[in-house]
């Protein structure tokens, strides 16, 4: 699947990252869709960006949306078919984490903070 033109640009918006899992797996899991990233804009609002042909974003946002709004957190969900290139581009740059591609953000996210919440082992006392 190509992004860009010929694609469809889906986006659902939810309060907290719980509800934007549940709504971007049921979202990926009704129609041949690409689950792009997502965005923290703030005070946990959360979006989620995906790609396919129109009638399936169209199917996969309804979907997210209906899950998301289960939840008591669906804010907004718009589709854009055809959205211009530039745009796409955008959203790309706009959502890559310190040059790593936008699809490997929230993988590299975890590694990092599990490498913080890694424990420290205490120097070994020194012989005097």
């Amino acid at each position: 699947m190509t992004e860009g033109n010929g694609q469809a640009l889906g986006m659902i918006e939810t309060m907290g990252l719980v509800a934007l899992i549940a709504a971007a797996d049921a979202a990926a899991k009704t129609a041949d869709v690409k689950v792009h990233t997502y965005e923290k804009a703030d005070a946990g609002i959360m979006t989620v960006y995906i790609y396919g042909d129109v009638s399936s974003v169209q199917e996969a946002v309804r979907a997210g949306m209906e899950m998301a709004k289960a939840l008591g957190k669906l804010l907004h969900y718009s589709v854009i078919p055809r959205p211009a290139f530039d745009f796409t581009e955008w959203i790309q740059k706009k959502t890559a984490v310190k040059g790593v591609a936008a699809s490997e953000a929230p993988a590299t996210a975890a590694k990092a903070a599990g490498a913080a919440a890694a424990p420290k082992s205490p120097k070994p006392a020194q012989e005097s």
